[in-house]
Formats: structure tokens, C-alpha cells, sequence
């Protein structure tokens, strides 16, 4: 666990994630082995390199097919929390033990989160399926849309 001040290695970061791979994909899941959805990931490698949670997660829809609110503005729940944790950064300047966020819908919500183990790979949680490690092609670029660091990672 990292001290606070200490510099996060990037390795580490990738390490934890990976270690989550196999675990069984469960809405609102945070348990490694034994459930997780992509936000629980996040949460979980959080947990590991830091200890306890910043916050508590509100409860979030498993679908992403969030739309404009009433007033035509989307709600970036997912993005908000991460500002408040995490470090913003450019999306071309994403690179391993990053974390990275989805637009599913064009003008939806980022509603999905996954962390880069390389130059075009990614570890995420598959709904129906499990944590895995994926390829991050042309369909995933095209939908990423905000890029966080980890607190303390040079």
C-alpha cells in the first residue's frame, strides 16, 4: 500500500488489476474473486494501492442507455467522482495504470471504466462475463472520453 507522498508505480497499478482478472462480473460488485462491475475494479485497485475508500459509490444503473436529463444536460456521475480522486488528465496522454472512461451513447453519459495495461490494452469488467484483459481497439477509442491518474503516479 502506498504511504502517503510516495510515488505509485505503474507496474503496481497494472499488477493489482490484473490480479482481478477471472473475477465474475456482478453489478455494483467490489470483491475480487467473488464479484465485481467496472466501477468495483476501480474501487478495488483503489483498496489495494491506497487502503481504504474516499468515498462510498452511489447506487448506479447496470444499462447505459442514460440520456439527457430534463434540462438537455448530461449528468457525468462517473467523471465527477473521479476529478474528486483522481488526477485529469488528456486522453492521448493515457498510458498504463491509467484510468479511462466510456461514452457508450454519443451524447450519453461516460458510464464505463477500464484500466490500461499497455499501449492498446485495457483491463475492464465484461458485463454478463468477467474482469478481463482486452484489446483496446478503434470501437473503444472512439468511445473513451475522460482519462484519470492515480494519485502520486509519476
Amino acid at each position: 500500500m502506498a504511504e502517503a507522498g510516495t510515488e505509485v508505480a505503474r507496474a503496481d497499478i497494472v499488477a493489482a488489476a490484473r490480479s482481478w482478472i477471472g473475477t465474475p462480473y456482478r453489478h455494483q460488485g467490489a470483491c475480487k474473486g467473488a464479484g465485481a462491475d467496472c466501477l468495483g475494479l476501480v474501487r478495488g485497485v483503489w483498496r489495494e494501492l491506497y487502503g481504504e475508500e474516499p468515498e462510498a459509490p452511489p447506487a448506479y444503473t447496470a444499462d447505459w442507455a442514460e440520456g439527457p436529463g430534463t434540462n438537455g444536460h448530461v449528468a457525468e456521475t462517473m467523471a465527477e467522482a473521479a476529478r474528486r480522486h483522481l488526477v485529469e488528465i488528456d486522453t492521448r496522454d493515457a498510458r498504463e495504470g491509467d484510468v479511462v472512461l466510456f461514452r457508450m451513447r454519443p451524447r450519453g453519459p461516460a458510464k464505463h471504466a477500464g484500466v490500461l495495461s499497455g499501449v492498446d490494452r485495457m483491463i475492464h469488467a465484461w458485463s454478463g462475463h468477467a474482469v478481463v484483459e482486452t484489446s483496446l481497439g478503434r470501437w473503444w477509442r472512439a468511445r473513451m472520453a475522460y482519462a484519470f491518474r492515480f494519485p502520486g503516479v509519476g
